[in-house]
């Protein structure tokens, strides 16, 4: 009896530390003061009408939308033939290169972006947005290879090797038989993907310009000359959507057997 209450207020504790914050924002971003606080004194909705009447969160959404949409496709069309040829093949030196695919995620984001922000200065003068492409591109490569690699070891080979054995070279199998069987998997590292670019900071922050931000480097900025439940807001707006869309895909195409 002892152990299931110290079990009950354990997850309590883990749970409040997990869920807290999110509560407080919550409820924060309907209050009617001018300035952030909790508990509110009051109820209203202006601060979500403040948030797409901002231009500054507009234009940073659209640029966020772009660049997650654009490196998820790029990634997946990296990761997946190197996917393939990590299950597959079996060759030398497979254990490094998995490391080395892998060092995205093991290396903190701030000095990822900083790195990439030397090497865009030092070989030439690359375009904000290009820069954010490539640095997204290159902390999602990780999550499109692991994920698409759990779908790939899910096909039994033997169904590929059924196509070559009828007459269809190793390219026409993998495109005809191999990748629509893989679509669940796909789309489940499509959504991770995107969520992941989309909240992105630490890349971002280091590669974004004069006149090109995204949307939590553009969050950041209006935190540091306002304090006012907008960015309250905006948080649950984006807090709401990413488990939507999460909760989506889990329903859909099974998330979580991909990660």
């Amino acid at each position: 009896m002892k152990t299931s209450r110290w079990l009950y207020f354990s997850v309590f504790l883990l749970y409040f530390f997990l869920l807290g914050p999110f509560v407080i924002i919550f409820i924060a971003a309907f209050g009617a003061e001018s300035t952030l606080a909790f508990p509110p004194t009051g109820f209203s909705l202006q601060w979500f009408a403040r948030i797409v009447e901002t231009q500054q969160f507009i234009d940073s959404f659209w640029t966020s939308l772009w660049i997650g949409l654009g490196a998820t496709a790029i990634s997946l069309m990296f990761g997946i033939p190197v996917a393939y040829a990590l299950v597959r093949f079996n060759f030398k030196g497979m254990s490094a290169v998995e490391t080395l695919f892998s060092a995205p995620i093991l290396v903190p984001g701030l000095v990822i972006g900083f790195s990439m922000l030397n090497f865009f200065v030092l070989f030439g003068r690359i375009e904000v947005m290009t820069g954010l492409l490539l640095g997204h591109t290159a902390i999602l490569f990780p999550y499109s290879v692991r994920v698409t690699s759990v779908s790939l070891r899910n096909l039994d080979p033997a169904v590929e090797e059924a196509a070559v054995s009828l007459g269809a070279n190793r390219l026409r199998a993998f495109m005809l038989v191999v990748l629509p069987n893989m679509r669940s998997g796909i789309a489940a590292a499509f959504i991770l993907g995107f969520i992941t670019s989309f909240n992105n900071v630490p890349v971002s922050l280091f590669l974004t310009g004069p006149g090109i931000t995204t949307l939590p480097i553009s969050m950041l900025s209006y935190m540091e000359y306002y304090f006012d439940p907008t960015i309250a807001a905006l948080s649950t707006v984006l807090v709401i959507f990413s488990i939507l869309l999460v909760q989506l895909a889990e329903r859909v195409l099974g998330l979580s057997r991909f990660i």
